[in-house]
């Protein structure tokens, strides 16, 4: 039976690569955004709304829903302070969850890092953690995808993400850190779009080799 899902985040690069796929496919009937600035994508499946995430609490757009993508992310660079990055990266995020699943959803797909921890130091890989069990606290079933830095061409470029893509391949051959090596935002999409396609465990979390895995097979069958 075709389903209702709901993104934030489709401005980003991964929320972007991702919408034209769950557009697409037979297992949703309605893909709702919602984003601080309109898209320029149009299509008869898509009901696209442009809302202010510090107003949740009044909107009116969200009523039915069946599963959630929180794709949504920023840099401390971008959003200018921790405090400012805490309400991108978690606040918004967790809020938009609750209130989704008020409206019924039932499956929830995260985008996280490896490390990802709520009890950790580093301030990043603390609110990625949080967020995952916030949402797991909630009584969804929690997809969480964990790559590490996403490559993608974006309209802002970010320094640090452009040395990090130049840098970390070469790094990650190293013994361990194979888990660290960047992602093409498109290949990250894809393995959502299929994961999301297919029955789920209560808890399921992928990791970067297994992305890859998800995404080469989904492209297999379609060659």
């Amino acid at each position: 039976m075709p389903k209702t899902a709901v993104l934030i985040g489709a401005t980003g690069a991964t929320g972007a690569a991702l919408l034209p796929l769950l557009l697409e496919a037979d297992a949703y009937d309605c893909v709702q955004t919602f984003t601080r600035r309109p898209i320029s994508l149009s299509h008869p499946k898509l009901e696209a709304h442009v809302v202010d995430f510090s107003e949740m609490a009044h909107w009116s757009d969200l009523s039915e829903v069946d599963d959630v993508f929180l794709v949504m992310g920023t840099t401390l660079k971008q959003a200018g302070s921790r405090a400012a990055q805490y309400e991108v990266d978690f606040t918004f995020q967790a809020e938009f969850a609750k209130l989704a699943r008020v409206c019924g959803a039932k499956r929830c797909f995260i985008v996280s890092s490896p490390g990802a921890d709520p009890n950790s130091r580093n301030f990043y890989l603390r609110i990625k953690g949080e967020l995952d069990e916030y949402v797991r606290q909630l009584g969804y079933h929690t997809i969480v995808f964990k790559p590490s830095l996403i490559k993608a061409r974006r309209s802002q470029p970010r320094m640090a993400e452009q040395l990090g893509c130049l840098i970390l391949p070469s790094v990650c051959r190293l013994p361990g850190l194979s888990q660290y090596r960047p992602i093409e935002a498109e290949i990250l999409a894809r393995a959502i779009a299929v994961i999301a396609t297919q029955e789920s465990h209560p808890r399921a979390e992928y990791a970067l080799s297994v992305i890859h895995d998800i995404a080469a097979s989904a492209d297999t069958r379609e060659s």
